[in-house]
């Protein structure tokens, strides 16, 4: 694949009178703009404006928490799954989902940003996760029904972030689709066999549904007209649809999807409208959205308090691996 050329900043431009500055600042921007507009990707080492960094570090930032939170509530069933096969699975999607965050916070890292302080953000409250996993997982369905709608949806999401206008967040994206991919069919395949299940266990995968359903289509963000950071994103080619575009094709896609489950979907409103060949759908409740946002979800503090716990569980071995390092040396390393 071709590499693409590194546009940094000319050592001149950094001594020069303010009018030099100026002069530099918009050839440089004029040459970012160029990038933008030929569909290449901006570098770490690229000249960017401000507010794009900004942007970025926000969005790569709240996507890495929102993995290393998403692990606590399928954890929680590691040890209650109802055969080892399944254990094993779902032990190997978590494992997946901290692989992810790692992948992102180095992202977030090639920008300037500090992981320290990003993690530092994240359990002061600072900064934000996705609100789905706010919700508590009560039965084992719960599992399937996370794979099935919230990996679904996150695929919808992150797929076009695979032609993200920066680089490293681009090309972290593949990889991690493609194993949201392989977690949205363990989802569905977990789903299908307890749907076809005895009458108890079809009634707990409906249950799961009906629960997870709502706030899986809050997971694309607030309607376009009450979207703060999507024009400007779309127009940095940081996004390439609107929330309410993503919204719209994960309904379609899940309805046929949910009728070979044999699952209903918990939306009285939910018909195909023929004019605009696509599935309309009722209100979602964005009450709930902000106060799940502002942190008054059902879990909300628990998520907090034990990735707190977590972190100053293990700043031994953070202190071990540092002294390590500084003992022996890159050579060792």
């Amino acid at each position: 694949m071709a590499m693409t050329a590194v546009r940094e900043t000319p050592p001149a431009s950094r001594s020069a009178p303010d009018a030099g500055h100026e002069a530099a600042d918009a050839g440089l921007e004029a040459v970012f703009e160029a990038t933008l507009a030929a569909d290449e990707r901006v570098e770490p080492r690229d000249w960017m404006p401000d507010g794009y960094r900004a942007t970025l570090i926000r969005q790569i930032a709240q996507h890495a928490h929102s993995e290393i939170i998403g692990m606590q509530p399928e954890a929680n069933w590691i040890t209650r799954a109802p055969s080892l096969r399944r254990k094993a699975i779902l032990m190997a999607k978590v494992q997946d989902e901290a692989g992810h965050g790692l992948y992102l916070y180095s992202a977030a890292e090639t920008l300037g940003a500090s992981r320290d302080e990003l993690l530092d953000k994240l359990h002061s409250g600072r900064q934000r996760y996705s609100s789905i996993f706010n919700y508590p997982t009560l039965t084992w369905a719960d599992v399937g029904a996370i794979g099935w709608l919230v990996d679904g949806a996150a695929i919808i999401n992150q797929v076009p972030l695979c032609r993200c206008s920066y680089g490293p967040y681009a090309r972290a994206m593949v990889r991690i689709c493609k194993e949201e991919s392989f977690h949205q069919r363990q989802g569905f395949e977990s789903l299908l066999a307890l749907s076809q299940g005895t009458p108890e266990q079809h009634a707990m995968a409906q249950d799961a549904v009906d629960r997870w359903w709502w706030p899986s289509l809050m997971m694309f963000g607030p309607p376009d007209a009450d979207s703060t950071h999507s024009a400007q994103s779309m127009a940095w080619k940081i996004k390439r649809h609107s929330n309410d575009e993503l919204r719209q094709r994960f309904v379609d896609i899940c309805v046929p999807q949910a009728e070979a489950l044999g699952l209903t979907l918990p939306d009285p409103e939910l018909r195909w409208n023929d004019e605009r060949g696509h599935y309309d759908y009722g209100a979602i409740d964005w009450d709930e959205f902000q106060q799940v946002l502002r942190g008054n979800g059902p879990c909300n503090e628990q998520r907090l308090t034990r990735r707190r716990r977590a972190h100053d569980n293990g700043a031994w071995v953070r202190e071990a691996a540092s002294a390590y390092a500084a003992k022996h040396g890159p050579e060792e390393r």
